[in-house]
């Protein structure tokens, strides 16, 4: 059943033409009606990852950043004394969380914007490749070095769909 208004306007085509891709994808995709296509499966799994990454490193740099968890390097109780145990500088702290934050928002904009997805999941990525190294520098345990090496796997299969 189609809704229209008392103008003869056709709300659900409208609606469904702002949200929906055209058709054209192959494979499994899910359909609304009339040839129209909300997003192929594919499509499904790259903004499910994208969602996910990016709502992780926020928790991690804006509510988490002062808590102590189990996967900070070394014995630091903090983001910042993360950063000190590697022996990086209080700038690169600074300069790394804005580029996470910036990156996250982007992978989240990136579901409405899909020109930001491949720059911030690639930049993502080679600062987890970064984060990684940081932990084997300080001979972390692979229990403290497995999110980073996750979440670059994530970021990599983001930027390949």
């Amino acid at each position: 059943m189609k809704a229209i208004s008392p103008s003869g306007v056709n709300f659900q085509s409208l609606i469904l033409s702002t949200i929906a891709r055209p058709a054209g994808l192959t494979g499994n995709s899910l359909f609304f009606s009339e040839g129209m296509e909300l997003f192929g499966a594919m499509d499904f799994l790259q903004i499910i990852l994208q969602v996910f990454v990016g709502l992780g490193i926020l928790n991690v740099w804006l509510i988490r950043a002062n808590w102590s968890t189990g996967y900070r390097g070394g014995d630091a109780r903090n983001l910042k004394e993360e950063f000190a145990t590697y022996g990086l500088p209080v700038w690169f702290f600074y300069l790394v969380g804005t580029l996470k934050i910036t990156f996250a928002l982007a992978l989240i904009a990136g579901v409405w914007i899909p020109i930001l997805t491949l720059p911030a999941a690639l930049g993502m990525a080679v600062l987890m490749a970064g984060a990684f190294v940081m932990h084997l520098k300080v001979k972390d345990s692979f229990n403290k070095a497995w999110p980073s090496l996750t979440v670059l796997a994530l970021c990599l299969a983001i930027a390949a769909l």
